[in-house]
């Protein structure tokens, strides 16, 4: 990858940084709207006029990303929000009352979701099978009862990658919306709402969109929007029609500010340009880990997976805490440790970190690490 994007990220002066699934780096132009919004506040004591125009410029940014238009975007604290947004504006006398997600979600779908008390005993999970779901898993599990229907794009432990276009063209001819969860695909891999048949999708900004904490976008479908009635909302949302009545209170302008600058990094250099740079990272990473004895977490076909890239280990945990000494910034889910790479990343980050998994495994200096 350029050079020239090598040196927007200050990070990397001392950290070889594999992190994205967790949190992105900052761009420096995003350090420098965060300061901009400080000194802002700093010079004039408020700032609201400037912060709610940074606001829609972030909103319209997101829409521009996803092929949606600005008043189909919420703006909400967290992808949590969002789909307890969703979960709770549906009305109460539904002929369709059943709910379908699976267990590739991330955990906090199942939890919003077994909250709702008018869907107790309505609620499905499609399991997966050697981690892949299969289209013909869809059309077993949907049916004339199912509303709705979530699925991640992108897999946070393995990277696998679903089909939203083939799972949605199920999901719509059984008669079920569709909800994506874009926070691992979002700012990586293309996304046109549109084209592709989401009804409902959210994705925070702190991940691949290179971000931070504090906000996150909701995308609903405009004639979708305008037959549900949230209840997760406020005095932004009040009197609001379509999805800006999902809006809520007060949001996190500084981190609106950042969200605004990150977006506009990612567009600069395009998303299927970051795509097709990161497939082939990706590529290298499941070639290079097997090489060196290493066992994929996941599927290793590359059509079906990100350059998110996990490998088993029974000290995941410890090994990624080691390495952090070293100044290798990765990540570790249960028995797995996660290699993530963005844009900023290059071949050498990859076998350099690999290979000190390598090296302290073959040591085995983990045995000795007490948490």
């Amino acid at each position: 990858m350029n050079e020239e994007i090598i040196s927007q990220f200050p990070t990397l002066t001392n950290r070889n940084y594999l992190a994205s699934c967790s949190q992105g780096l900052l761009p420096a132009s995003t350090s420098r709207a965060i300061t901009a919004y400080h000194e802002e506040l700093l010079a004039n004591g408020t700032n609201w006029d400037a912060a709610m125009g940074m606001l829609e410029r972030a909103r319209e940014s997101f829409a521009a990303l996803i092929g949606a238009d600005p008043d189909e975007i919420a703006v909400v604290s967290s992808v949590s929000h969002a789909i307890s947004a969703i979960a709770t504006a549906f009305p109460n006398a539904l002929t369709r009352d059943e709910v379908i997600f699976t267990d590739l979600d991330f955990p906090t779908v199942a939890d919003i979701w077994t909250a709702q008390t008018k869907f107790q005993k309505k609620l499905h999970v499609i399991p997966s099978e050697h981690g892949k779901i299969s289209p013909a898993s869809f059309e077993n599990h949907i049916n004339e009862k199912t509303l709705l229907t979530s699925i991640p794009h992108v897999h946070y432990k393995s990277g696998l990658k679903l089909d939203i276009k083939e799972i949605a063209e199920v999901a719509h001819r059984k008669g079920s919306l569709l909800f994506v969860d874009a926070y691992q695909s979002a700012g990586h891999c293309p996304i046109h709402v549109k084209e592709m048949g989401i009804d409902f999708l959210a994705t925070g900004t702190r991940k691949y969109l290179l971000g931070i904490p504090g906000i996150a976008f909701l995308y609903i479908n405009q004639e979708i929007a305008d037959k549900l009635h949230p209840v997760v909302t406020g005095w932004l949302g009040k009197g609001k029609e379509g999805v800006r009545k999902f809006d809520s209170g007060t949001p996190s302008f500084i981190s609106a500010y950042a969200a605004k600058a990150s977006l506009d990094f990612i567009q600069s250099i395009g998303v299927p340009h970051i795509a097709a740079y990161l497939e082939g990272l990706g590529a290298f990473t499941v070639q290079y880990g097997s090489e060196k004895g290493l066992r994929i977490y996941g599927t290793e076909e590359p059509k079906n997976r990100t350059s998110l890239v996990a490998f088993v280990h029974p000290q995941a945990a410890e090994v990624v805490n080691k390495l952090q000494e070293k100044g290798i910034v990765l990540t570790a889910k249960e028995n797995i440790i996660r290699i993530s790479p963005h844009v900023y990343n290059t071949r050498q980050d990859i076998k350099r970190a690999i290979d000190e998994i390598v090296l302290l495994t073959e040591r085995r200096d983990y045995e000795n690490l007490h948490f």
